[in-house]
């Protein structure tokens, strides 16, 4: 029950912030120009801030273990590859193919990372290094998969790599997480004005992500993406963490290290998927829907995997 608690307190309160946005649009607070200006700032300043700042504040080289982050980095990669690949085979909407990849495989590892393991142990512990060997990852394989899909792809040519690369090199979540990791290796210790103003921008990210993508739910269009949702809300919350959990565990990771990468392999489709897919062009009905279904559920299959781990003695 004490599990359930937690679990139930660190997603149900992001869901409903989701709600809150979806209402204010339906009683008119909000209007679509009012949403899409709202991504596009979270995308372009609050996000970029935000990870910027968990990784400049944290001692990264201090808890480096480069056989930690190898392993989180490789897993991620499979994930993304074997997703591309079977859903390029199977699935026949070649409209939606890219938002299905993203929201299959990308985790709330900043957003809701450090929090959930702060909960748990009173620091950020392991999520930097799990951050570090994700994140980047994540937005360079998303932006990749969103480039060569959707409304506007043309396909592997010249141009499009060159378009994607682009969009690579000035995406404003990289350049956050960059620039973090050399405030971080250097120890740049900022004033005090710097540090508060920074603080309070980061606060903005989750909230006002989720209220965006809440105002722009829409529930009709949603209820025809059913199945592709039902696949990457399985593939986000069931299978990733069963498969490699135990394979986490026998090499060697526990406590600290095995809640980052229960996070990681298991936790809600981050927000700033569907803040990505909108800025990219792409429709974010399908990315939405997984988002709101994986925060939903995910506070039981949370409970039930820190149950199984907390029963084996391993956090």
């Amino acid at each position: 029950m004490e599990q359930l608690l937690f679990s139930l307190n660190a997603t149900i309160p992001i869901f409903l912030v989701m709600v809150l946005g979806y209402l204010l649009k339906a009683i008119h607070m909000m209007d679509e120009p009012f949403v899409k200006t709202l991504n596009r700032f979270n995308y372009r300043i609050t996000l970029p801030v935000l990870l910027f700042r968990d990784i400049a504040t944290s001692d990264v080289s201090g808890v480096w273990d480069t056989k930690y982050v190898l392993y989180c980095f490789l897993v991620t990669l499979f994930c993304i590859v074997i997703t591309w690949v079977l859903a390029g085979i199977f699935y026949r909407n070649r409209l939606l193919l890219g938002e299905l990849v993203q929201a299959s495989y990308r985790s709330s590892a900043a957003v809701l990372g450090i929090a959930f393991i702060q909960n748990i142990y009173g620091s950020s512990g392991m999520a930097p290094l799990m951050i570090i060997g994700t994140v980047p990852l994540y937005n360079i394989a998303a932006v990749l998969i969103l480039s060569f899909t959707g409304p506007n792809a043309r396909g592997f040519d010249r141009d499009s790599l060159k378009k994607s690369l682009r969009d690579i090199a000035t995406n404003p979540i990289l350049i956050g997480i960059a620039l973090g990791i050399v405030a971080s290796a250097l120890k740049i210790s900022f004033p005090a004005m710097i540090d508060k103003t920074m603080n309070n921008v980061a606060a903005l990210a989750t909230p006002l992500a989720l209220i965006g993508l809440g105002a722009g739910f829409e529930g009709r269009k949603a209820l025809k993406q059913m199945c592709p949702t039902m696949v990457a809300t399985l593939l986000k919350l069931v299978v990733w963490p069963a498969l490699f959990l135990p394979l986490a565990v026998r090499m060697g990771f526990t406590a600290e290290k095995l809640v980052a990468i229960l996070v990681m392999l298991g936790s809600p489709t981050t927000v700033s998927c569907y803040i990505m897919a909108k800025n990219m062009g792409h429709e974010g009905t399908l990315t939405s829907s997984v988002v709101v279904a994986t925060t939903f559920l995910s506070s039981v299959t949370l409970t039930v995997y820190l149950f199984i781990l907390r029963m084996q003695g391993l956090i």
